[in-house]
């Protein structure tokens, strides 16, 4: 059996449909032509390719926190997706357990795109994620993990960590914010999206160089501390991406089938509640 004919469960995708749901006028980017990816087209990707199911995310580019266009996914989807959302950092817990019950898993935070700052107050959310038994989904780059590692130790908040870490690949495997990720490992509560390569690897696709991070982090974890993700409809991407190439290159990086199948459809499953009424 190749990867094609095996259940999967993408992690990491987006959906924009401007014209029924508009971008917020202050966005500070509204995704256009290719890069629009509506419910119904991500649908034709999936089965077209054998996924079962998929977990949007809440992108911050065209939406923020305006869930809307996500959550009306989940809803028409049939059980489908779970959603990972965007919201303020001080959103009421009645909001978070509203969206719960509307199949959203989690909150999205991106230091990446806003700094880490913009989590220097975000204490009192991860404990509210934790008594409703959420996930915190962070996206980093470089060090910036090294920053945050106070705030993840002194909650116990489920951590899912975006795209590998984005590490600095000319920085090598000692840099500080990989030995941060890897250091999560010994929590027991993080997970770790193998996805978005394309994003830090500075050679084309298969991301050679991209790999090694990769690599360590699934000897590291371990196939029940990781899913994978396709970053579908590839926002910003410089160059063209496809989603089959993608998955054979994840195919080619987890040979195993056993190991393949944990990351792929067990563990997120799991995780996720995908198939749970």
């Amino acid at each position: 059996m190749n990867i094609f004919d095996e259940e999967k469960i993408d992690c990491h995708n987006h959906i924009f449909d401007p014209a029924r749901f508009p971008y917020r006028a202050d966005t500070a980017y509204r995704p256009s032509m290719q890069e629009i990816g509506t419910a119904a087209q991500f649908a034709r990707v999936m089965d077209a390719y054998g996924v079962r199911h998929a977990l949007l995310v809440g992108p911050t580019s065209g939406y923020r926190t305006d869930n809307r266009c996500m959550l009306d996914a989940i809803a028409g989807g049939g059980g489908r997706f779970r959603g990972i959302a965007v919201v303020d950092n001080d959103v009421s817990r009645a909001e978070l357990a509203e969206m719960k019950g509307a199949g959203v898993v989690g909150v999205a935070f991106n230091p990446a795109m806003e700094g880490v700052e913009a989590m220097s107050d975000a204490d009192a959310l991860f404990n509210t994620l934790t008594d409703l038994d959420m996930f915190a989904q962070i996206q980093v780059t470089g060090d910036q993990l090294v920053a945050l590692e106070p705030l993840i130790e002194r909650t116990v908040t489920q951590i899912l960590i975006d795209h590998c870490g984005r590490p600095d690949v000319a920085a090598g495997m000692n840099q500080p914010g990989f030995r941060a990720l890897l250091r999560l490992a010994e929590t027991g509560r993080t997970v770790v999206k193998i996805s978005g390569m394309q994003k830090f690897s500075r050679l084309d696709h298969p991301y050679e160089d991209a790999q090694i991070f990769a690599r360590e982090i699934l000897r590291f974890f371990g196939p029940d501390q990781c899913v994978w993700g396709s970053d579908w409809p590839f926002l910003r991407s410089p160059v063209r991406l496809d989603y089959g190439p993608l998955l054979m290159l994840f195919g080619q990086l987890v040979p195993d089938s056993d190991a393949r199948r944990r990351v792929l459809w067990n563990t997120p499953r799991r995780l996720f509640g995908f198939g749970v009424a």
